[in-house]
């Protein structure tokens, strides 16, 4: 096993990287096999439809988790993010474009909101992160009057952002969302800003005593991860119509989950922006494949919640381990 770990082409892509695709490959296999209708395109790409606004979800919590923090808030946020734009769209007549700036404005403003408690307040990220989700939910119910909000279908004139997720059969969003990943990958691992990040998750009174204005950098931390927030907003949109109030907490464990099973440790100092690729693709698939195979999403939340305790549970053996 250590042999293969030092083949250097292996250490390139990286070991659980590998593994973790390799998994993503059997349970599509298992899927296949179990259900007759799953290798087909339509389930290929209800997959990849529920794969991008979690991803991004992913993407954004990725950042905060590194720093040592958590946001609970990222489900809710993204629905009253969907839900004050797409008001603003029927309701005022605000054009789509401007519309959807508003979604990434909104996810912005509360990711900043938070990283500002954080930082500046030392607020517990825990504590923050749940005052978020109460008031996004309150701030999507009370702009929209508790109404749920319909956004243009793709045959009106209005529908062209549904071709964020795909033309014909073309899967554009999964080149958009790969895009995003490989940004923010160079943002964590190529840029100043990500190796503060990452080092306040390993130690964050050491690198304030090297003079790092910390709080800078782990408010940035929340900043990006409400901004893609937004932009998950937009995705959802895309590939479903309808978005009602009160809704969105599931996505945060989901989100969280496809982050840990990646290798991003919960503790922070550590993140994987290709692992939390791969994870949410995992988390997609079997949400996919349960209702393929007639099961509840029930069974999804079980399996969800048992994932996210092998993963921290392995990252907390593998920290013993290293220390």
């Amino acid at each position: 096993m250590e042999k293969i770990k030092q083949n250097p082409i292996v250490k390139k892509l990286g070991f659980n990287r590998i593994v973790l695709f390799g998994v993503l490959l059997l349970m599509y296999l298992l899927f296949c096999i179990l259900s007759d209708n799953f290798a087909g395109l339509p389930r290929i790409l209800s997959t990849l439809n529920y794969a991008y606004f979690l991803g991004f979800l992913a993407l954004g919590v990725t950042f905060v988790i590194a720093t040592g923090g958590i946001d609970f808030s990222i489900g809710p946020v993204m629905f009253c993010a969907a839900l004050v734009s797409g008001y603003c769209l029927n309701s005022y007549g605000v054009p789509m474009v401007l519309s959807l700036i508003i979604s990434v404005l909104v996810g912005a403003l509360f990711g900043t909101f938070n990283g500002y408690l954080v930082a500046y307040w030392s607020v517990p990220p825990f504590i923050v992160s749940m005052a978020s989700m109460n008031i996004a939910k309150g701030v999507a119910s009370v702009f929209t009057k508790t109404q749920s909000v319909s956004w243009p279908q793709g045959v009106s004139e209005q529908g062209w952002f549904r071709k964020f997720v795909k033309v014909g059969n073309f899967p554009v969003g999964l080149l958009i969302f790969l895009a995003f990943a490989i940004i923010c990958s160079i943002i964590l691992n190529k840029t100043k800003a990500g190796r503060y990040i990452l080092s306040l998750g390993s130690n964050k009174e050491a690198v304030r005593l090297s003079g790092v204005n910390i709080k800078k950098w782990e408010m940035l931390a929340y900043v990006i991860c409400g901004t893609l927030v937004g932009i998950a907003a937009i995705f959802y949109v895309a590939a479903y119509t309808t978005v009602q109030p009160g809704y969105g907490d599931t996505y945060n464990n989901e989100a969280i989950a496809g982050c840990v099973m990646g290798g991003t440790s919960m503790a922070g100092g550590l993140a994987s922006i290709g692992g939390t690729v791969i994870g949410v693709f995992i988390i997609a698939l079997l949400q996919e494949g349960i209702l393929a195979l007639h099961f509840t999403k029930d069974y999804q939340l079980i399996i969800t919640g048992l994932i996210v305790i092998v993963a921290v549970y392995a990252d907390v053996v593998a920290r013993r381990k290293k220390n």
